[in-house]
């Protein structure tokens, strides 16, 4: 079979990030091409600013080496710039006046830096700071001259300032605002942040507009529009970046800020794709890495024909990565008449923290000096969780100082958000390789290899894990049976990749060792074949391996004194709904009227419980011996939703669960916080409803 070809034009962060998801769904599809118009690999530029820092070095921040492109047989033509895209023809020509065709295309330019129009500009001594070459050039510089000046007050401007600093330099940060990173902090964290940086060594100039660059052929100073001049050697100029849109412009492909792109990182150009920093989605354009990679994911999965919702944005958040500066922030954090806030500031402390609420949920953060619950905060605004009216101080409260913090992380916990990885991924790793410091954990499993915020994290968590104290064992992965030495999980994405049909194609396939199966195999290949396709049981003659299979256990009605009707709709309408619906394990549904004689939420897969507003819905529960306490799913106002939400939570277990696994399990396995994101999502939660009607109704049919 032919491949595919597929040029990918941007050797950056975004873009490589995108092949490297293409390549794992699949590898064998795309014959890949790449062009970058710098001279080198792909690069983490996030941590440019940690190299003049000196807590890194450009090998250090290097993402993919030349052998990861020969390993994948990618082509890569480093210093080339693409020029010319014929969409007709659908060829790419290039400024060495190289041709070559694609049948996929995908833009990822990134960003150039947005220059201010100041005379002068064209100075010796003045740089931008975006590129390995521009950090080495300020490095270069740094060694002759002493006195710098930074223009603009925002992330990367402070970071090229504590650089600078590190450098040796006597450095003066240039802002036309009132004061520091007004876009991601409020005023009296800004004003932290300043003391901070104060009482380091920078020297700050504020409400000040350049009018021009002084000197001769080299920097001598600065010229203000208030007729004021300071003297500096050396200039870096940190205003903001724009989108690298010309390309595309040149090309008729719809642009506005950026190029636009639909929910699939679709252009509107035929079979050409763009992704990161020079998109516009929804008019929104993003500049930090997480929403970048999220965009990857979706266009890898949509590059390769797999079914994808579509990217829906991204909440934004910033880590500022500045030695001895803890600040973090997210959402929307200005206070407006709808909203409320709560604050804790200690001056001499150096902590501040701001949370602001809007109908019992949070909408936004900021953290100044500790920042732990970063990770936390975030989760609940992403997911949207309900804050009580009166709960929101608890909010504010330290953690349990004698234990450590990510000692009681739960497993699902997100310790890097830019690459998705979690604490139990982390643990799962380290212990599987042998892993002995942060630089392994980052090769295995990116964490800490973008913006580098969670770096701290991951050495504490790497710690933990070689401490005495840590007791979180590895379960490991075994085959499904003696039968075979494949895992469920693997026997399921090979019947699916290879279109297997019935039991037999299976163990032939998949080179049963036993060819007649056994009591383990047997049904939970049908019951994997069932999920896969819902009219499999009309198609077998002899179903005598059902004998193992399960259905929704029971559905118990507990009431008292409490109004009980709608309890009892509620548990009826579920009876209704769930008999005969095949599970990978027994499901025990209970529903109580209220609380006061609801059933110990430990001891059955899903309880729901009626309060004043509704609907409590927890699972995962289980008694006996090591028993779990479920844990709360959701708060459903009306009958109809509560429903909803079991369903689609019934529906996702059912496919994604191993057989004969228990839903408290599976939560485990799966994570509270994964779980919420799929059924909080309108669009993929009725996915789910559709197909558990769909499959109800054929197995009525059947039985």
């Amino acid at each position: 079979m032919e491949k595919e070809k597929l040029v990918l034009v941007g050797n950056g962060m975004a873009g490589v990030r995108c092949i490297e998801e293409i390549i794992k769904i699949s590898h064998v599809q795309f014959d890949i091409t790449i062009f970058g118009s710098e001279s080198h690999v792909n690069y983490n530029r996030i941590l440019l600013s940690s190299v003049l820092q000196g807590r890194e070095t450009f090998k250090e921040i290097t993402l993919n080496e030349r052998e990861w492109y020969d390993k994948h047989q990618i082509q890569l033509f480093t210093g080339e710039t693409v020029t010319k895209i014929d969409k007709e023809k659908q060829v790419i020509k290039t400024d060495q006046n190289r041709e070559i065709s694609y049948d996929h295309l995908i833009l990822a330019t990134g960003s150039v830096p947005f220059l201010l129009p100041i005379t002068g500009a064209d100075k010796d001594g003045v740089f931008t700071f975006r590129t390995i070459e521009d950090c080495k050039r300020i490095i270069e510089a740094s060694k002759h001259y002493k006195k710098a000046a930074v223009i603009g007050g925002g992330v990367l401007g402070l970071e090229a300032a504590s650089g600078l600093l590190n450098l040796g330099m006597d450095v003066q940060v240039i802002h036309n605002g009132s004061f520091l990173m007004e876009r991601q902090l409020d005023q009296t964290a800004s004003q932290m942040l300043q003391n901070n940086l104060e009482k380091q060594g920078v020297k700050f100039l504020f409400e000040k507009e350049t009018k021009e660059i002084i000197g001769n052929s080299r920097v001598e100073g600065l010229r203000f529009k208030d007729g004021t001049d300071v003297e500096t050697d050396l200039v870096v100029i940190a205003v903001g970046v724009k989108p690298n849109v010309q390309l595309a412009i040149d090309s008729g492909i719809n642009t506005n800020r950026a190029i636009l792109v639909n929910d699939y990182m679709e252009t509107s150009a035929p079979n050409i794709y763009a992704v990161g920093e020079c998109v516009e989605h929804r008019r929104m354009v993003y500049g930090l890495v997480k929403p970048l990679y999220e965009q990857g994911k979706i266009l890898a999965k949509r590059i390769c024909g797999q079914d994808t919702k579509g990217y829906v944005g991204s909440i934004l958040s910033t880590q500022l990565k500045i030695s001895g500066v803890e600040v973090f922030s997210v959402g929307m954090f200005a206070e407006t008449e709808a909203s409320k806030s709560i604050n804790l500031y200690d001056g001499p402390g150096g902590v501040y923290k701001k949370l602001v609420f809007q109908d019992q949920k949070m909408m936004g953060a900021v953290l100044f000096g500790d920042i732990k619950d970063q990770t936390r905060l975030l989760e609940m605004i992403v997911n949207q969780e309900v804050v009580p009216d009166g709960e929101e101080l608890t909010l504010l409260q330290p953690a349990n100082q004698e234990e450590s913090t990510v000692a009681i992380m739960p497993c699902h916990t997100m310790i890097c958000n830019c690459n998705g990885v979690t604490k139990g991924a982390i643990i799962d790793t380290v212990q599987k390789n042998g892993l002995t410091n942060v630089d392994e954990i980052k090769k295995y499993t990116k964490a800490s290899g973008s913006c580098g915020g969670c770096k701290p994290l991951v050495a504490k968590l790497l710690s933990y894990i070689q401490s005495d104290k840590f007791e979180e064992k590895l379960v490991k992965e075994t085959s499904m049976c003696d039968c075979t030495s494949l895992t469920e999980e693997e026997v399921v994405l090979e019947m699916q990749v290879q279109g297997l049909s019935s039991l037999q194609e299976v163990m032939d396939e998949l080179a049963w060792k036993n060819r007649a199966g056994c009591t383990t195999c047997r049904p939970a290949i049908h019951y994997y074949l069932t999920m896969i396709d819902p009219e499999y049981e009309n198609k077998q003659s002899n179903l005598t391996d059902y004998d193992g299979m399960n259905v929704i256990h029971q559905v118990n009605k507990f009431t008292c004194n409490c109004e009980k009707k709608s309890s009892l709709e509620l548990a009826n309408d579920l009876v209704n709904r769930f008999e005969f619906l095949l599970t990978p394990s027994q499901v025990k549904i209970s529903v109580s009227a209220c609380i006061h004689n609801g059933p110990d939420s430990t001891i059955n897969d899903l309880v729901v419980i009626g309060i004043d507003r509704g609907w409590e819905i927890y699972v995962g529960g289980w008694s006996g011996g090591n028993a779990r306490t479920s844990e709360l799913l959701c708060i459903a106002e009306t009958n109809l939703k509560a429903i909803e939400m079991i369903s689609g939570c019934i529906q996702y277990y059912r496919e994604s669960a191993n057989y004969m696994e228990k839903m408290g399990k599976w939560m485990e396995r799966a994570g509270l916080i994964h779980v919420r994101e799929v059924l909080f999502d309108d669009e993929h939660r009725q996915q789910l409803l559709d197909r558990l009607g769909e499959e109800a109704s054929i197995r009525k049919a059947v039985l």
